[in-house]
């Protein structure tokens, strides 16, 4: 039986390849200050166990506040090198993981100087030439610039995009362009968004953390388990026994991993569309619009802040319930507790992307049939339909799978937060394949979003989603 369920799962393995080598990979270029803190170091990690499924073109050492006058090219190398050591392996779990070499290559440096003092004529560097270089190859797809530091880097690619390209080939340029930066590390951050209105920015603006959304990803919350954040489950999980990459991993010494954000809603997963930040993702959920600026200065800032020119995508809450297992009776129910912030839109993911990660560190080393693997979704009905006011419709997931053969575990939800319609639409029970609703009465056109997520019974428990929207229109 062990034997047939391996065949299963490799044929499962090759048919799902051949799926990824049609899904459009979200290209990427790294910005990171490497060694200003360990928890670049840490997200790097985790960057290349996901390096199949984004498609990194760049990988720039940066300066930040934190480090304005030194760049660290050889950190982003060396881990790189502990990548390379279990390629091979990981090979053997997905395919698309790229040589050490290919990785290696794209290694580039900014300029060792502090924000816009790296930025203006004459000011290029190896890492804004790459930026523009890769802006001009023929392809259609974003590019996104993930920002781990400081952002002069692009600033300055940006700059000379503007004093040497026809308006017209640079409104080209700039519209492929999609900035998530991990707040302000430099003073950079404020001149793009002031020069160029027109781009995509991702931002919890200033550089006081407390209050952005991507300190979901590390925040103690009180009242849930927190223990996938802990120092004893990232040295079970990543740090020891996991290989040269999981040796790679640093200690937390501000932040565990701080960065991830930046790049973790690229990850196709079912839930994450990263042309709509406000839909939610692993990354966090954003609106578009422009802050008050009484509320994002906070203090003495390091770096050069003032209120926003324009829209930017940046913090917004969500009101989450968590759902909690039971011992007897239906397997889950709403917690008692209810949160209502902007880190709870990034949190509530965060046992599904930790136990990912953990999952991706087992294949470094374990042969396919040791390991597990994410269950696959599967839908008896189109991902997007329209109903009218007060007809009933199912939402089914019948046709999920899992290439381990594990056991599945189901659970659907309605997200109002991403729909017009803010009223909670009525589950029932929610924790299996198939749920039968009524459509609520309306009197123009309304969306609801309802997010599925799948689990299986593995070790680590892997989730993977679908997103269903349901356009509801009157009689």
């Amino acid at each position: 039986m062990k034997t047939f369920l391996w065949f299963l799962s490799f044929c499962l393995l090759v048919s799902n390849s051949s799926l990824a080598q049609t899904h459009q990979k979200n290209r990427v270029i790294i910005l990171t200050d490497i060694e200003a803190d360990p928890d670049d170091t840490q997200s790097l990690v985790r960057l290349l166990l996901y390096s199949n499924q984004i498609d990194i073109k760049g990988l720039v050492a940066t300066t930040s506040c934190w480090m304005q006058n030194k760049i660290n090219p050889e950190s982003i190398a060396r881990v790189i090198r502990g990548y390379g050591k279990v390629q091979p392996n990981l090979l053997t779990h997905e395919s698309g993981y790229p040589e050490s070499e290919a990785l290696l290559s794209l290694i580039k440096k900014g300029l060792p100087v502090y924000g816009m003092d790296g930025v203006g004529d004459g000011k290029d560097s190896e890492g804004s030439e790459w930026i523009i270089k890769v802006l001009e190859e023929k392809d259609d797809r974003p590019l996104w610039i993930s920002v781990w530091g400081g952002v002069n880097t692009l600033a300055q690619s940006l700059h000379k995009i503007k004093q040497t390209k026809s308006k017209s080939e640079a409104q080209r340029m700039i519209s492929k362009l999609r900035v998530y930066t991990i707040s302000d590390q430099d003073d950079s951050g404020l001149w793009i968004r002031n020069t160029f209105p027109e781009l995509f920015y991702i931002v919890s603006p200033g550089d006081h953390y407390d209050s952005a959304t991507w300190t979901g990803i590390n925040t103690y919350i009180n009242g849930i388990d927190n223990s996938s954040i802990s120092n004893t489950w990232i040295a079970e999980n990543i740090q020891q026994d996991h290989g040269p990459l999981g040796a790679e991993y640093p200690d937390v010494a501000w932040g565990m991993e701080g960065d991830t954000p930046a790049f973790l809603s690229l990850i196709p997963n079912g839930l994450n569309v990263p042309e709509h930040p406000e839909w939610g993702a692993w990354g966090g959920r954003y609106a578009l619009y422009k802050p008050e600026f009484d509320k994002t200065k906070k203090g003495t800032s390091v770096v050069t802040i003032a209120p926003e020119t324009r829209a930017i995508w940046t913090n917004v809450d969500d009101t989450y319930t968590p759902y909690v297992s039971q011992e007897y009776g239906r397997t889950v129910k709403r917690d008692t507790l209810t949160f209502k912030n902007n880190k709870a839109t990034l949190w509530r993911w965060r046992d599904d992307f930790q136990n990912d990660f953990a999952a991706r560190m087992d294949w470094c080393l374990m042969t396919y049939e040791e390991a597990n693997h994410p269950p696959v979704p599967g839908l008896t009905h189109p991902e997007e339909f329209t109903v009218k006011s007060g007809e009933a419709f199912s939402l089914d997931a019948f046709k999920s799978t899992d290439p381990d053969g594990d056991n599945l575990s189901y659970l659907w939800f309605h997200y109002p937060e991403e729909s017009t319609y803010k009223k909670e639409i009525y589950m029932g029970a929610e924790n299996v394949h198939i749920v039968n609703l009524t459509a609520p009465d309306v009197d123009k056109k309304e969306t609801l979003h309802f997010i599925l997520k799948l689990s299986d019974k593995g070790s680590p428990s892997l989730t993977r989603y679908k997103r269903v929207i349901v356009t509801v229109v009157p009689k």
